[in-house]
């Protein structure tokens, strides 16, 4: 592993030249770390993402690496093209894949996957954890971010997920509100069916808290199965966690029409 700082003192050093004099790694294992987003350049004005393997670096510039094999190895799996406007699009992300990159990188996040196979800027306007399923809207356009991050922002946009816990739930609808981080924060759930062992629910969120769910319905003594963080639920658990969004509902920034998009049966989470 490695995590460095490297402050340039030859004007017009190439990035590729200033890394391999500095990390001992070779130059073909730098250019696909490159790609796979885990060295980043300051500059005066920012620190961003880096990429250019031949990118002529200033005096004084600091360029930042955060090499770890483990990570960068990893081969996640590719979401599904659901809906292209173009100028947004909506996805079927699988859990495993994060919603956005960290410094370590971005190749198994939604948006650098969908940013090469579109071969288009991708940005992300909302999140789902890493262990959660479901739909996904990635904007193409910093204006499109915008828009639908006011969209979300002003609640104007429905999301419905579906939640598998143990045993029998005791009731056929609530609504849980309890505060998250000093926040108001509400779930409606409804029991869509039971088995010996477990139950199915339909959640419809009407705030975006972190792991608003999650936080919700282990609050209530019945915890997500698959769940690390709020249950008792081991990281070798046969189970992933059992969370998916499945249902989106909002009016299209373009042109105002309604769009209701729902998982395909096949992909949604069953007893």
């Amino acid at each position: 592993m490695i995590e460095r700082k490297i402050t340039i003192k030859v004007d017009n050093q190439l990035l590729i030249d200033a890394l391999v004099e500095t990390t001992e790694l070779s130059k073909q294992t730098l250019k696909s770390a490159l790609d796979k987003g885990c060295v980043w350049l300051k500059t005066d004005k920012q620190i961003s993402r880096i990429r250019r393997i031949k990118k002529p670096l200033k005096i004084g510039n600091e360029v930042f690496i955060y090499w770890n094999e483990e990570i960068l190895s990893s081969v996640p799996t590719q979401p599904t093209l659901i809906i292209d406007k173009k100028s947004y699009s909506i996805w079927f992300k699988p859990a495993g894949i994060f919603s956005q990159g960290s410094k370590w990188g971005d190749h198994c996040s939604l948006t650098r996957l969908v940013e090469k196979m579109l071969d288009r800027p991708s940005f992300l306007v909302h999140r789902l954890d890493r262990a959660t399923s479901g739909l996904m809207i990635v904007a193409h356009s910093k204006a499109m971010a915008r828009d639908f991050s006011k969209l979300f922002a002003d609640r104007l946009i429905k999301k419905t997920y579906l939640a598998i816990v143990s045993g029998s739930f005791p009731v056929e609808k609530i609504s849980l509100d309890d505060d998250i981080d000093d926040k108001h924060a509400l779930s409606h759930i409804t029991k869509l069916a039971e088995n010996q062992e477990k139950t199915l629910l339909s959640i419809h969120i009407e705030t975006g808290r972190k792991h608003q769910i999650r936080k919700h319905l282990s609050g209530f003594n019945f915890p997500i199965i698959g769940d690390r963080l709020y249950s008792d639920a081991k990281k070798d658990h046969l189970e992933d966690l059992q969370l998916q969004a499945v249902n989106l509902v909002f009016n299209c920034p373009i042109n105002q029409q309604s769009i209701n998009i729902n998982l395909s049966e096949k992909e949604q989470l069953k007893l």
